[in-house]
């Protein structure tokens, strides 16, 4: 294995572990985001910490799997001063329930409304180790 493909390996890895730990904290109303600091920085890390809370304030959590599709790795640049791998996947949270924290009734969502989605995701290699820096829905169907 090339040590290009090292690293798109490791990167792919941490963005799967990312979503498993958003999955948790989704999940758990009273949980601590402060973890989720392992798998990401800057955009991704605010992003996915005002999301948790914003939801979790309003008395809400999300239970179920995130289906994660193969990451695909679409550009690489490892050789640079901050190793980046870029990726795209799809990303399937049709089996995710928005329910009420306390009583556990779900919630009703549009009809409409994408569950199967692309998102396009940087990771970054730091000194700590590869961070997901940016994780953005492409609001386009897979």
């Amino acid at each position: 294995m090339s040590q290009e493909e090292a690293a798109q390996a490791e990167a792919v890895t941490l963005y799967r572990a990312y979503w498993q730990e958003l999955e948790r904290l989704y999940a758990d109303e009273g949980a601590d985001t402060g973890g989720l600091k392992e798998f990401a920085v800057g955009e991704a890390l605010v992003s996915a910490e005002k999301d948790i809370k914003d939801m979790h304030g309003a008395n809400q959590v999300i239970t179920g799997k995130v289906l994660l599709g193969d990451p695909a790795v679409t550009k690489s640049e490892i050789n640079g001063k901050i190793p980046k791998v870029f990726l795209s996947t799809c990303l399937d949270v049709s089996k995710w329930k928005v329910t009420t924290a306390d009583t556990g009734k779900p919630l009703s969502l549009p009809s409409t409304r994408l569950t199967k989605y692309i998102v396009e995701a940087t990771v970054e290699k730091w000194s700590e180790g590869w961070r997901v820096i940016r994780d953005r829905p492409q609001g386009k169907a897979c």
